[in-house]
């Protein structure tokens, strides 16, 4: 039989640096991967792992549950293999390189692998071994280990009730392939006997089964498979599966087992606060509880394969799940890059192919952020015809980024597919958003739509009764988000919406709202201390059990006009106390009450918000003569000050005389004269130019019809200020050549 023992200790070091003890699974990142300055380590780590004595007889197995981006594995100093992708399980066999006792493992992890996905996004590519490491003992027949990661058991359920199981063994021709059906109750169903061989096929049929019906109904079955052998059990796996059934209409969305179910929901990073990647199961536990409260129905786990326990946790609390690789942002024009989207993909599938949760196969993000061509194209059209392979029962969809026209050849490649918006954030307004999606839905009618991305940033230090885009205020990002719901109801052909993020996550490159290393879009903040007032304008949308929420309790110090009261709820009408005294009632409209510039008296006030009768919030907010100035956010540019000139030592700076354009400009505004337009042209280029390095060699034909996306771009942007057009879209470019355009600008009248 299998013995399975989890490895919880080990010895690391990075390049130049001496071994220390460290616990299992670990990451070298947890600190300096968020604390801003894009400065993280990224490089090599060495680990040394001793392993248990082998038992005689059998066959041993060294499992990783993720390792990023390479890993270089040794056995007492030989070469084992190599593994390239940071987020899928794989495993290599042990079983020639063990001594009786005294066993070593080391493992060489490089999180700085040039070739090989992701290389460029908005979060930190956290290094390390950051998943349990096991070391499994088999009998020498057993099911295949090395079938890309997977156990080598694959359930394909129809709601018919047809069960279908492909088995791959290893050694496994003198043996019999046992599967019994079990319900939830651990009743046996159905079982099938067949004669073992390396690949053995197994239908049986379940009479009536339960359907998983997602958050309604996630119930699950069993399929115990056993390889014996003289009646001696050898091994034995057991596979968690479900029947279900669901299709996409690009007219009325989401229908899961015949039955119209919209999927409203979150995407998630698999970081937190001073763990970066390294999380336990109570931390995916503590994760999936809060996207349960908030009464999320589907999420997008992003950009890269995720732990298997969660996708565990998904099956189980029945979210429907958007699984993607992180072919991301931007597209690498090599052989050996190619190759890896490829297995990416190929594990992705493999390793998640029994899960019911999973219903959409992701094959990239915002990969044509550097622009169209016809390579890209061709990459992606051989990763969704690999998908529909590998797992026709499933459909794939990808997430563009909001240049992508309706008519571009990428806009056909996957059964359904997303755009990446953030009107109201990035450029435009909120209300946008509506007309966007309308023009996209009404341009191809006929494909199924998503907004698989969508936010704002917020933090929590400021706070404003006149919330303004890009002031970071907890009030903006609240009222973004009531804005995007009333947008969602009235739009059912939206087959899936996702929220970015559920969580604040590690991005080690930003600096924003002063707040350095953290992408702050999440509901919740990244040690998963503090629910945001955005995350209870959800609860108050897709839960049923009453509640309210009276939101600004951070907003603590109120002078006059900075006294309306907002209160998010799922009940009918909602009274207002102050200090014990009703102030009145008001009926929810759009899940929101509004109590206008309430009486509170200078100091201390509670107040205590009840909806129908039956639920209460309460906070306690200080009256107070003047604006509290510190919850004002202090006028901020992209200098980190820390900008020198390398070869002068002098501190770089900017300056914005009066009259005179800078990088503050709109990008529209300094168009507006010949010379700020040939400006622009030149900053575009060398925006595009960071985008598109490693593709110089591409031939002009073959961006052909693909090349497109720059007058899109600029139609997108021109509302935004070219400082936060640099910010967004061209992270690298050397500080000294922004303060050099600013210097140019300066130099150009209004």
């Amino acid at each position: 039989m299998r013995r399975v023992t989890v490895l919880e200790k080990a010895s690391f070091k990075k390049e130049g640096e001496g071994f220390t003890n460290v616990l299992l699974p670990h990451t070298w990142n947890n600190l300096d991967g968020q604390d801003g300055g894009n400065d993280y380590f990224r490089g090599k780590g060495r680990y040394q792992i001793d392993l248990p004595a082998p038992s005689e007889g059998k066959c041993q197995y060294i499992q990783f549950e993720g390792a990023n981006h390479i890993a270089e594995v040794f056995c007492n100093g030989e070469f084992v293999g190599v593994h390239k992708g940071g987020f899928s399980t794989f495993r290599f066999e042990l079983t020639k390189y063990l001594k009786e006792e005294d066993n070593i493992l080391e493992v060489v992890v490089d999180n700085d692998a040039p070739d090989i996905y992701p290389q460029h996004a908005d979060f930190t590519f956290f290094g390390g071994l950051y998943r349990d490491i096991s070391f499994i003992e088999v009998d020498s027949s057993h099911f295949d280990l090395l079938k890309a990661g997977s156990e080598g058991i694959f359930v394909t359920p129809r709601n018919t009730g047809h069960t279908r199981l492909d088995v791959f063994t290893v050694d496994g021709e003198d043996c019999i392939v046992k599967v019994e059906i079990k319900d939830r109750e651990d009743n046996t169903i159905t079982t099938k006997v067949e004669a073992g061989k390396e690949h053995v096929v197994l239908n049986l049929n379940v009479s009536d089964p339960h359907l998983w019906k997602g958050l309604k109904d996630p119930y699950l079955y069993s399929a115990v498979v056993s390889l014996e052998k003289d009646q001696i059990l050898c091994d034995q796996v057991i596979i968690q599966y479900g029947y279900r059934s669901f299709h996409v209409s690009p007219s009325t969305g989401f229908h899961l087992n015949g039955e119209s179910y919209p999927l409203r929901g979150v995407s998630r990073h698999q970081d937190k606060k001073d763990k970066g990647w390294a999380l336990n199961e109570e931390d995916h536990d503590q994760d999936m509880e809060l996207i349960k409260e908030v009464g999320a129905s589907t999420i997008r786990l992003a950009h890269y394969q995720h732990s298997q326990y969660f996708y565990e946790l998904c099956n189980k609390a029945g979210m429907v799940v958007w699984a993607e690789i992180p072919f991301i942002s931007i597209f690498m024009d090599k052989e050996e890059s190619y190759h890896d989207t490829i297995n990416q993909m190929t594990e992705l599938i493999a390793q998640n192919y029994n899960h019911p949760s999973i219903c959409f196969w992701g094959i990239s993000n915002e990969i044509t952020m550097g622009g169209e061509s016809e390579a890209l194209y061709r990459n992606l059209c051989d990763l969704n015809a690999l998908a529909k392979k590998l797992d026709p029962s499933r459909l794939t969809t990808m997430a563009h980024i909001g240049t992508v026209k309706a008519d571009s050849p990428h806009s056909y490649i996957s059964d359904v597919h997303g755009y990446n918006l953030y009107l109201g954030w990035y450029d435009g307004e909120v209300k946008d958003n509506g007309d966007v999606l309308d023009g996209l839905h009404r341009q191809n009618p006929d494909r199924a739509l998503s907004l698989s991305e969508y936010g704002a940033d917020t933090v929590l230090s400021w706070h404003s009764a006149s919330p303004k885009n890009h002031d970071y205020t907890e009030e903006y990002q609240a009222y973004y988000h009531e804005e995007l719901l009333k947008i969602f109801a009235s739009r059912p052909y939206l087959w899936a919406t996702y929220v970015w993020n559920m969580f604040d996550f590690a991005s080690d490159r930003r600096d924003e709202g002063g707040c350095k290393g953290l992408n702050t879009k999440g509901l919740v903040t990244h040690d998963r201390k503090i629910k945001k007032d955005s995350f209870y304008i959800y609860k108050a949308y897709w839960t049923r059990e009453p509640m309210v929420h009276v939101c600004g309790r951070r907003f603590v110090d109120r002078a006059p006009g900075q006294r309306d009261i907002k209160v998010y709820t799922n009940c009918k009408e909602v009274t207002l106390s102050i200090n014990g005294k009703v102030v009145g009632s008001v009926d929810a409209q759009d899940h929101t009450c509004i109590f206008k510039e309430v009486e509170i008296v200078q100091g201390e006030n509670t107040l205590t918000a009840r909806g129908d009768g039956k639920v209460l919030d309460t906070i306690i907010l200080k009256g107070v003569d003047e604006p509290n100035p510190s919850y004002v956010m202090p006028e901020e540019t992209i200098v980190a000050g820390n900008w020198f000139d390398e070869e002068t030592g002098q501190a770089l700076t900017l300056e914005f005389p009066e009259g005179y354009y800078s990088i503050k400009d709109s990008i529209e505004d300094i168009m507006s004269g010949s010379q700020g337009a040939r400006m622009i042209g030149e900053i575009m280029g060398l925006i595009r130019g960071d985008f598109n390095k490693g593709q110089a060699g591409q031939k002009e034909e073959e961006n052909q019809g693909f090349g497109r996306a720059n007058d899109e771009t600029m139609k997108a942007v021109k509302s935004i200020s070219l400082e936060r057009l640099i910010k967004y879209g061209g992270q690298e470019i050397e500080p000294k050549v922004i303060v050099e355009i600013n210097r140019k600008l300066n130099m150009i009248k209004k």
